[in-house]
């Protein structure tokens, strides 16, 4: 596979991970946005640890959507992510019917 492929083979696959987003985004309630990954999710719990030396935060995620163009599954019922980064919560407005 040259190289020329190999890209043209990424750029579809992330074109159809961007068209699932848009066909899955109405079906949650959050953004989670860490330094490795993007997550939908419907519910979501925080907590910054300070007795860790720097301050970590610990999110759990349920009923979730990871964007990751590699991973055969992208819905998974929960998500505990640990980091000593930022992490970025927001919540979706309410679309109405």
């Amino acid at each position: 596979m040259s190289d020329e492929d190999l890209e043209r083979y990424e750029d579809a696959i992330e074109l159809a991970l961007v068209q699932e987003y848009k066909a899955v985004l109405p079906m949650f309630s959050y953004v989670v946005e860490t330094e490795r990954r993007f997550y939908l999710a419907n519910a979501v719990e925080t907590t910054v640890r300070s007795d860790t030396i720097p301050a970590s935060v610990h999110v759990k995620l349920t009923d979730c959507w990871v964007w990751d163009m590699y991973r055969p599954a992208r819905f998974v019922p929960a998500v505990e992510i640990i980091t000593f980064n930022d992490v970025n919560v927001e919540k979706l407005p309410v679309s109405e019917l």
